[in-house]
């Protein structure tokens, strides 16, 4: 049966994939139970019409277009019947806030959007009387445009622009968007030169297939790379060992030549210099007998390091499915994030509608609960997400789990991957959910303390700006130290499936009695790994050039290598961050199985035949 609430045994031991219990149950419905509350906030907002406001569009009297609707008190031309307005009119489109992102102009609902320019107010009433859509305010006729006082205030601006309706949202907005130009020049600011500004974009719309072609490269080697890292692992670890003490022997033999070939002298500043030489000197050859004593020492989980690499390209070789793993959290990740966006802008119109002191138009404020509502969808953004990103890496661990304890590849399940994310689902959500609260219980004053820095900022004095840099720095290491814990945590899950905490102390136990060895790992398969994100954006930046090259004029293909740049190296990424959970997990099973068994007969070994040889 699935969870049942099944309790831990006493005294455990490490018995991989032999039984599967439930783990953290209380957990698992904590995290329901919040579902449940975003879900509700989602409800709510349909409810209470924040969700109709934002698709149908309303005006700046508080009615929803194409709708009846009830009238606000106290605001004038409120309630009215928009069945036949569909559509939002804003009288200056161009008219834009930057600071609060938002267009100022007065908006109003209009049964169809000016089809070509309107150039004068007689167009105006030409307009009206033809297709009966009065793009001034409601309280002024069509047919007297050009003659009311009022025109200039609450009609819009001359020339109005031909508009075109937006899908969905039944916004009219300008087709040529030249006035949202300015906005644009005035957000990017390190442009000063509006031509250069044209140019970039013309060469990014004119090398959009390229573009595509050479992030399709980048995917591709990136896929590559995790396949054939393995045999130029240790051509790459050897080479920067090499370099580092070729590096060292030689800045200590230059400062040893200088001090040697220095002129004796009995000025002070020469005995000064002789003396700083000298200190140099000994402080480099006491770091190089340091660093070459480690090397000597260290070579045997440098082998180690080698080995895990080797071995993880096999496990995609055997799971090849692995590789979409980087897909699948991409694109559970887009379809939350947007349902996300989506809610929270529908608490953004689900607001209480108040008239504005200054423009006497209404506007919808989040008062009271509303407040509340956005705080639990803030932290639901954070908590969710980690809960996707920790579910890759619980689902990475059962598969890689499974791989190396089974004594004979060919009885591997069918697809590891599948039965590794329905052990997840049927055991251990629970533990999954704790973990990732875990993560947002830091990440959460880590972004406050981040918030108050940037609001702050040129306000505090030097001392509250260091301490509070300070506190965020602290926070950032201790929730990079949780991350990597609770990966280990959820692999000891996947091996012995037992609760977080009890997977998170005999993880922890096992990475402190190997501390050496884990440190090695994380350093140097950490620049291996750094090497192989700069060997694909190097590839596909080199591609790109050639690619791109018919444009001379440098500004036409800079943007485009830019951004092809950027993907390659998010790609790249993406995949080695699989890539290193692999070779973490097969670490802590490595660890545990030479705890645990000694090649004896009855306890016999798991391992691959490449972590045997380093292990002698």
């Amino acid at each position: 049966m699935g969870c049942c609430g099944s309790a831990e045994r006493p005294k455990r031991e490490w018995k991989p994939l032999e039984d599967r219990n439930c783990t953290d149950l209380p957990w698992f419905l904590l995290f329901t139970l919040f579902l449940v509350g975003m879900c509700g906030i989602c409800g709510f907002t349909i409810v209470t019409g924040g969700a109709a406001r934002l698709v149908f569009g309303y005006d700046s009297y508080g009615n929803t277009c194409g709708q009846r609707n009830e009238p606000i008190e106290g605001v004038r031309l409120s309630g009215l019947d928009h069945t036949d307005r569909k559509f939002v009119f804003f009288l200056d489109p161009c008219n834009i806030d930057i600071i609060q992102r938002k267009i100022k102009s007065m908006a109003l609902c209009v049964s169809q959007c000016p089809t070509e320019e309107l150039a004068t107010y007689y167009d105006l009433k030409k307009f009206a009387m033809i297709n009966g859509s009065e793009l001034c305010s409601y309280e002024l006729p069509g047919h007297k445009y050009p003659s009311l006082p009022e025109r200039f205030e609450k009609c819009p601006k001359l020339p109005v622009p031909q508009s075109k309706a937006l899908p969905v949202f039944n916004r009219c907005t300008p087709v040529d968007i030249s006035c949202y130009a300015k906005f644009a020049e005035a957000v990017v600011t390190f442009v000063s030169d509006n031509s250069m500004l044209n140019r970039l974009i013309a060469g990014v719309a004119a090398s959009k297939e390229i573009i595509v072609g050479l992030c399709l490269l980048a995917l591709v080697l990136s896929m590559i790379l995790m396949v054939i890292i393995r045999y130029i692992s240790a051509v790459l670890v050897w080479i920067l060992t090499g370099l580092v003490v070729l590096g060292s022997l030689g800045g200590t033999s230059a400062l040893w030549w200088l001090k040697t070939e220095e002129p004796n002298g009995g000025i002070k500043t020469t005995k000064d210099h002789s003396q700083g030489l000298l200190i140099y000197a000994v402080s480099a050859t006491v770091f190089t007998g340091i660093l070459l004593l480690l090397m000597l020492f260290m070579r045997k989980r440098v082998a180690l390091t080698i080995a895990l690499f080797h071995v993880a390209g096999k496990v995609f070789i055997h799971l090849p499915l692995l590789a979409l793993q980087p897909f699948c959290t991409f694109l559970a990740l887009s379809l939350f994030w947007v349902y996300w966006i989506m809610v929270l802008l529908f608490l953004g119109t689900s607001g209480n509608p108040e008239k504005s002191e200054e423009t006497g138009l209404v506007e919808f404020r989040l008062r009271g609960g509303l407040q509340y509502m956005t705080w639990y969808h803030a932290v639901g953004l954070i908590w969710i997400s980690e809960f996707i990103l920790a579910c890759q890496q619980m689902t990475v661990a059962g598969a890689v789990v499974t791989y190396y304890f089974t004594r004979d590849k060919n009885k591997l399940p069918v697809t590891p991957i599948l039965s590794s994310v329905l052990r997840l689902v049927r055991y251990h959500l629970g533990t999954v959910a704790k973990g990732s609260f875990i993560i947002t219980l830091v990440k959460i004053p880590r972004l406050i303390l981040m918030y108050i820095h940037n609001q702050l900022k040129g306000k505090e004095n030097a001392c509250a700006r260091c301490m509070l840099k300070a506190c965020i720095c602290c926070l950032w290491c201790l929730e990079k130290c949780l991350n990597y814990l609770n990966q280990n945590a959820y692999a000891a899950t996947a091996i012995n499936s037992t609760s977080f905490c009890t997977s998170a102390r005999d993880a922890f136990m096992i990475l402190v009695e190997n501390a050496l060895r884990v440190a090695t790992i994380n350093t140097v398969g950490d620049f291996v790994l750094f090497l192989g994100k700069i060997l694909i954006v190097a590839c596909t930046a080199i591609t790109g050039v050639l690619a791109l090259n018919y444009q001379r004029d440098y500004t036409e293909w800079v943007l485009p290598l830019i951004i092809v740049c950027l993907f390659a190296f998010l790609v790249a990424h993406c995949f080695l961050s699989i890539f290193e959970i692999v070779v973490d997990v097969l670490f802590l099973c490595f660890a545990i199985d030479t705890k645990y068994n000694n090649g004896t007969h009855g306890r016999e070994f798991y391992m691959d035949k490449a972590l045997m040889v380093s292990h002698r």
